[in-house]
């Protein structure tokens, strides 16, 4: 059987994706938008439910967080302004999905502000229209009435366990809640009040524009009013299994940043479609790549038995590339056949098209005057 190449693209195109990151990074430093970028990307994959099958039914990474039915959604309070600050880079690089742009920017603020290196794959789909959103009332809310349940009730639908849903509230170390979008903190702190970026808000930690353990350290103390502290946060210290992680990462840093870094990578790829199915990642040469290659075996010709020909030798562009200095006879065959096709003939010149080159004198002409004119 013959091989042959088949070239599949993918939902995003690596090389875009790689300077859309550079531009995120712009971002950060001049608005310190870092809270609210984290949560674009939690928020988009954040619906998962793994009993659902079908996608996108059953939620996830998939840019559905861009259409009004979910972005209106009481958990999403707030992110309309952070879809408004990264379209420009989405309009800038259409060679991107929405799905991947979300989990770039996440992931990218984790790793700028000080945080463990994210091994993310990218290739995912973007969901098309607004009724295929999920439902309401998949994310975690702040104040439950059993804190502790409602997590894991959140978390498990995800196919997340204790260890991760610990790791991953670490990263409050980085956000700021505001009364008037979710209720819960003060308007400002000590710590806020002068921003930076957009003043106002009460932080989890002291300095929350960086990634470390702070979180678990200062719930852990208590020691600062100014700090906020949710039920679902004192639940990681109240709950005998949440206990046990939250205890360690409080002392131990690289044991937190290990954990968090499986499980954020592991939340960005919750119910995304991947094209190529394998995803790609931006930091692998392999995943550079904007096509995946993939070889096919063609069936063998069938045997000669009705008096048919033989089958015609497919068209390998590699065959007549470099290092071969005299084409095929195929290839020739292929050549002139076109060439006669247009009106030539080996024996005269094709006629000349006047129209054509009339045309071509103009614009040169044109772009001539363009230089002089400069």
């Amino acid at each position: 059987p013959r091989l042959r190449v088949v070239r599949c693209m993918a939902a995003s195109e690596a090389a875009q994706l790689k300077s859309a990151r550079e531009d995120i990074k712009e971002i950060l430093k001049t608005t310190y938008c870092h809270p609210i970028l984290v949560r674009l990307g939690w928020h988009d994959s954040g619906t998962y439910d793994k009993n659902i099958e079908e996608w996108p039914q059953r939620g996830g990474a998939d840019g559905s967080l861009r259409f009004d039915p979910e972005l209106s959604h009481g958990a999403n309070a707030g992110l309309t302004n952070t879809l408004k600050l990264i379209q420009p880079i989405k309009d800038k690089y259409p060679g991107i999905t929405y799905a991947d742009l979300f989990q770039l920017a996440s992931a990218t603020t984790i790793e700028e502000t000080g945080g463990p290196k994210l091994s993310m794959k990218y290739g995912r789909v973007d969901i098309t229209a607004p009724e295929q959103c999920p439902p309401e009332g998949r994310l975690s809310d702040a104040g439950p009435r059993i804190p502790a349940e409602h997590l894991r009730e959140v978390f498990y639908r995800m196919g997340l366990d204790d260890k991760e849903i610990v790791a991953l509230s670490g990263a409050h170390t980085l956000e700021r809640s505001r009364p008037d979008r979710s209720g819960w903190g003060k308007p400002e702190t000590k710590y806020t009040k002068d921003g930076p970026g957009e003043p106002g808000g009460q932080s989890w930690t002291a300095e929350w524009l960086k990634f470390d353990n702070s979180y678990f350290k200062d719930i852990k103390e208590k020691r600062d009013q100014e700090l906020l502290v949710l039920p679902t946060d004192a639940a990681l210290f109240d709950d005998p299994s949440f206990k046990v992680y939250a205890e360690k990462y409080a002392e131990d840093q690289d044991a937190f940043f290990k954990d968090y870094a499986e499980a954020h990578a592991k939340l960005s790829n919750l119910g995304a479609k991947f094209d190529p199915p394998e995803g790609f990642s931006l930091d692998d040469d392999k995943g550079a790549a904007v096509t995946n290659e993939k070889v096919v075996a063609d069936p063998a010709p069938a045997s000669d038995t009705n008096g048919a020909g033989p089958q015609p030798e497919p068209f390998v562009a590699a065959k007549y590339s470099y290092k071969k200095r005299e084409l095929s006879d195929t290839m020739k065959q292929k050549i002139r056949a076109e060439y006669e096709g247009l009106g030539g003939s080996p024996n005269k010149p094709m006629k000349s098209n006047y129209f054509l080159n009339i045309m071509i004198v103009i614009a040169g002409l044109a772009f001539l005057t363009s230089l002089v004119g400069n």
